[in-house]
């Protein structure tokens, strides 16, 4: 099975609350995955939060996105 975030909620700062398709909610920290110049525009929190469920995962108003199999590894159990 392919994992896909089905769902993302902002929680504060730089995390989020995710659903992936197994079915799995995982708490996402991504302070120290905003490295390199695509997510530059997302340090800033109001940008942060302006996110959207596309390709089956969350992705930025200017295209930044994370590899929902990154995401889910990353994540902790909520």
């Amino acid at each position: 099975m392919f994992i896909e975030v089905v769902k993302a909620d902002y929680i504060e700062g730089y995390k989020l609350l995710l659903m992936f398709n197994n079915g799995e909610r995982r708490i996402v920290d991504l302070s120290n995955s905003l490295k390199g110049s695509v997510f530059t525009p997302l340090k800033d929190i109001d940008y942060f939060k302006r996110f959207s469920i596309k390709f089956n995962t969350v992705e930025w108003e200017n295209g930044a996105d994370f590899a929902p199999e990154y995401l889910y590894e990353i994540g902790t159990a909520a």
